[in-house]
């Protein structure tokens, strides 16, 4: 089976933008779920793996289409892995970028361990019903900021630093971040388990 259009299981802008980025190069149409009449479903679970995929059957279900679930956060050393699956709401709802951040940083206030990551968990599904779901995940290492800095990218990267680019993320352009990100690496593991299993057409 090649791929050439996938349903993303998402509403956040952000990552739509980057996974249309990354997949376009490979002649594969991603299509936001909202603009397949796919409403957003809970995230009921405890752990990444089983809302992505949660999110990815509920997605194929309604479109019969490839689809491509994510489910992602950050963790905080310092917070036992806080806020972890609850990243997206953090600070309730409505979900607010700002609101999370300013929560964080706050709860960081007398945290001396402020080493961090993001997780990104990612599930292909062929079908809502596929036996073989593709699972691919990667790590992004860094810490947290005293206070935001940089207008690029999209919820935490304004306070998640990396010292080896003396920056956050938020300071990054986008090429490197798609590269480097947990995103980013994810995808690449992605797409090496694509390409083993014959379903990419046009592989750079």
């Amino acid at each position: 089976m090649t791929i050439t259009k996938i349903a993303l299981a998402s509403t956040n802008q952000g990552k739509i933008k980057e996974f249309q980025e990354i997949f376009a190069p490979l002649a594969i149409e991603v299509i936001p779920q909202q603009e397949l009449m796919v409403g957003e479903i809970d995230e009921p679970f405890n752990t990444f793996i089983e809302n992505s995929l949660h999110k990815a059957r509920h997605c194929a279900k309604i479109t019969g289409l490839p689809t491509l679930a994510d489910d992602s956060g950050l963790c905080v050393n310092g917070l036992a892995g806080a806020p972890g699956v609850f990243s997206a709401r953090y600070a309730g709802s409505p979900k607010s970028d700002q609101n999370n951040i300013n929560k964080l940083l706050q709860e960081m206030q007398d945290v001396s361990d402020r080493s961090a990551y993001f997780y990104c968990l990612l599930t292909l599904l062929r079908s809502a019903d596929d036996p073989q779901p593709i699972f691919a995940d990667g790590v992004f290492a860094g810490e947290i900021a005293h206070h935001a800095q940089g207008s690029n990218g999209h919820g935490y990267d304004p306070i998640f630093y990396l010292s080896e680019y003396q920056a956050t993320v938020a300071q990054l352009d986008a090429q490197l971040k798609n590269k480097i990100s947990h995103r980013g690496l994810a995808i690449q593991n992605l797409l090496e388990q694509l390409k083993r299993f014959n379903m990419l057409s046009n592989v750079p």
